[in-house]
């Protein structure tokens, strides 16, 4: 089979086009013929790293989709021929999903309910899950999403163009929340509306607080933020009461200072959250919401959907890590096997 793989860490051009054995699930596992393999910022980051490399050869990305081929001992929910989405396949692991097959523990592989293609599905993953927990780390729940789940509340997502943003606005959306995006321009503005916010401020605007508390004028009950630094300021002159500021990335700054009379006035949580070390219980419980999602046709993707998609073919995996490190808006998917594009 074919694979990307790099046995060094560095820039994209590590990364080669290999040929390896086809390998085969253990217990408890499965191998799936990849379709799409998708490409976040922490694929890039991991591959260029100054750390020691934690196998002799990695094939990078977390996120993919693709059918089922074979089933491990002790698999039982999963069977050949099912359609599934993959979340986390290189966590711990040297095989990830830009490669014609990978094997990954069978709760990685996630049955794609009918009509959602492999598209869709490698989008989700670390973006959708990411969204997910920051969804629901409020002190008063809830702590799973479903329809109704946000009703009543005010949720704002920073950065509501962003793969993460583009996940929180539509379960937020399906879980009944009233949702405003921040952006940085125009055409970020037209993308958040089309994933759903019924409301999009330019946090550049010098009157961006008081456009938000205008629109939530007993204030924001949970915040998904990407840029904790820069908008630190900003996300306490709208917080509510108890409310709830999840931050999952460091754009703006590696550190921010946070005024302490007017957080703890308000009884503010401050939650970080990273996918990768949540757990077990955090990751079921973000799979089957994130599914059920789907079923009711609530996350889709492409630029319609304020998720534009940017494609590679497997050879050309390098720049399709460039691509996210550039910072290319929406979501970057490698075709691995012709069927995805």
């Amino acid at each position: 089979m074919k694979a990307i793989a790099y046995t060094r860490t560095g820039d994209s051009s590590v990364l080669d086009l290999v040929e390896r054995e086809v390998p085969s699930p253990g217990l408890g596992e499965v191998r799936v013929r990849v379709a799409v393999s998708g490409v976040n910022p922490t694929d890039w980051k991991s591959r260029e790293g100054s750390r020691r490399m934690a196998f002799d050869e990695v094939v990078p990305n977390q996120d993919g989709a693709g059918t089922v081929d074979a089933v491990g001992d002790g698999v039982a929910d999963l069977a050949v021929g099912d359609r599934v989405w993959l979340f986390l396949a290189q966590h711990g692991s040297p095989s990830g999903t830009a490669q014609e097959y990978t094997v990954v523990p069978a709760a990685r592989a996630v049955r794609l309910p009918v009509g959602a293609d492999f598209a869709l599905g490698a989008s989700l993953g670390v973006p959708a899950m990411t969204a997910h927990r920051a969804l629901t780390v409020h002190e008063f729940g809830p702590s799973r999403l479903t329809p109704g789940a946000l009703e009543g509340r005010a949720v704002l997502v920073a950065g509501g163009a962003g793969a993460v943003g583009h996940a929180a606005i539509q379960l937020a959306v399906w879980a009944g929340a009233a949702v405003i995006a921040t952006v940085s321009s125009d055409e970020k503005a037209v993308l958040a509306r089309a994933a759903g916010a019924q409301h999009v401020v330019r946090y550049t605007d010098d009157d961006a607080v008081e456009q938000i508390r205008a629109l939530a004028p007993k204030g924001i009950d949970q915040i998904v933020e990407v840029a904790p630094a820069a908008n630190a300021d900003l996300d306490l002159q709208v917080i509510a009461n108890h409310g709830s500021i999840a931050y999952y990335a460091n754009e703006g700054g590696d550190a921010f200072t946070l005024p302490v009379q007017p957080s703890f006035a308000r009884n503010v949580r401050m939650q970080g959250v990273l996918v990768y070390t949540v757990g077990e219980a955090a990751w079921r419980a973000a799979a089957e919401d994130i599914t059920a999602a789907l079923q009711d046709g609530a996350l889709p993707v492409g630029e319609g959907a304020g998720l534009p998609l940017t494609w590679f073919p497997l050879a050309e995996t390098a720049r399709a890590h460039d691509a996210v490190q550039a910072g290319t808006v929406g979501k970057v998917l490698i075709d691995v096997s012709g069927e995805g594009h």
